[in-house]
């Protein structure tokens, strides 16, 4: 019986994890049947390969019948046979002969249109929630040979599977290892969606996400091409991007579609919304309550003159206010989408008024709270966006204590805290991971 040598033939495709292999026994003599189970459709393969394999009672006569099939092509070249996979071809390689028959899986629904990660110019599509189909997508946005996928499953009663996807050519081995060591300790029953695999994997106690769940494909395909690594969990249309830096989630993937005199402006915007929505609260109450002498003197009459009708220090308005942005936002993705946008634009809108009326808060606090709460939503990714929101809190009770002095040592800790995290790894300050040195 002859062996086939895949590694020979089809190069770094021979180690991922859906490549199919079956043998077709004929007496002495055998052919072999290897396919991509996420390019290729089960029901094709059996109806123009398996079918006609059973009915055969020769080798030549199986022969005789593929050739007659839609879609055959005799392979005489061996550079093109990973090349066939990835389009979606079945190969057959026989004791005289390699064929190709296009067994192409179809899409099995439409993919659903990106609604978190939405961008103005790009590809609209997001992920679906099934594993196979999500490979499908990559692999057809993404068709090199050294792109592997692994199977694994999570959850002790759940079994969820999950697909590790890497380029074998760029991928940093250290940290596909330490990934792999975390996934195998990985202790919970069920396993349901990639966040909550996420908290999993990374330290959950982390002030900042040092792993980037997103629900879009050509950014998925981007970070592979940089040389990280993809988790793909069944069941949940949302993949996991590690390493990932803090300049990964401030990144917009119109940064890459639009010109650099468009985007280059928008990136400086979302650092400074990222420093407003986390510091402006507690300079606010650092400011007023401990030192106005940093404003010019009209400024500072201003200011006080709007908190005059307010009977309590700033930092119970500042309080009152967070308070309401955050049950605002909350109020908005609990809601029906139909309603919910107008029923928080109009909520926000009364209470803020109201309460300036009433002497609760200031003027001035409810430009503040506006500040902040807008400035919060320019974060492109959500995860990094509610680290942010929670941020804010501690430097709003440093400066109450210590006013401007512990405001500054706030942000000097936390950019110390910042500097010496790491994810899978990689410093956390770094700017983009770019691809890994091919391992020798």
């Amino acid at each position: 019986m002859q062996e086939f040598n895949l590694d020979a033939h089809l190069h770094g495709l021979a180690q991922s994890g859906d490549l199919v292999t079956r043998k077709l026994n004929f007496n002495a003599e055998a052919a072999q049947l290897v396919y991509l189970s996420s390019m290729c459709d089960n029901s094709t393969i059996h109806s123009t390969i398996v079918k006609p394999f059973l009915e055969s009672q020769h080798l030549s006569e199986f022969e005789a019948m593929l050739q007659a099939m839609p879609g055959y092509e005799q392979m005489k070249d061996r550079q093109q046979l990973a090349d066939k996979l990835i389009q979606g071809y079945a190969l057959l390689f026989l004791p005289r002969e390699t064929c190709a028959i296009n067994t192409k899986k179809p899409p099995p629904f439409q993919p659903q249109k990106a609604t978190i990660e939405y961008i103005l110019q790009g590809p609209q599509y997001a992920f679906s929630e099934d594993i196979e189909t999500n490979i499908h997508i990559i692999r057809t946005r993404y068709p090199l040979q050294d792109l592997h996928v692994e199977y694994m499953k999570v959850g002790s009663v759940s079994q969820t599977p999950l697909a590790i996807v890497y380029d074998h050519s760029k991928v940093n081995h250290d940290v596909l290892l330490c990934l792999k060591n975390k996934l195998q300790q990985v202790d919970a029953e069920v396993v349901q969606a990639s966040n909550q695999l996420q908290m999993l994997i990374t330290k959950r106690f982390n002030l900042l996400p040092t792993a980037i769940v997103s629900e879009r494909p050509d950014r998925s395909v981007l970070n592979l091409s940089k040389g990280k690594v993809i988790l793909i969990l069944h069941g949940t249309p949302f993949a996991i991007i590690v390493p990932s830096v803090f300049f990964d989630f401030l990144a917009s993937m119109d940064d890459l579609y639009d010109v650099p005199w468009f985007t280059r402006p928008l990136m400086a915007l979302r650092y400074i919304g990222a420093f407003i929505t986390t510091s402006l609260p507690a300079l606010y109450v650092a400011t007023v309550s401990h030192n106005p002498e940093i404003f010019r003197a009209q400024l500072a009459i201003e200011m006080a003159g709007s908190r005059a009708a307010v009977p309590y220090p700033s930092f119970y308005e500042v309080f009152f206010m967070l308070f309401l942005i955050e049950a605002l936002t909350e109020a908005s993705i609990r809601l029906p989408k139909y309603i919910g946008s107008m029923a928080t634009t109009v909520g926000g809108l009364i209470l803020g008024q109201a309460a300036q009326t009433a002497g609760l808060v200031s003027s001035i606090m409810i430009i503040v709270a506006s500040m902040v709460a807008i400035s919060n939503f320019v974060i492109p990714i959500n995860t990094m966006n509610l680290a942010l929101r929670v941020i804010k809190f501690p430097l709003v009770v440093l400066a109450i204590f210590f006013g401007l002095t512990g405001v500054l040592t706030g942000l000097f800790c936390f950019l110390v805290y910042t500097t010496s995290l790491r994810s899978f790894g990689q410093p956390y300050l770094k700017l983009f991971i770019g691809e890994a040195k091919k391992s020798r």
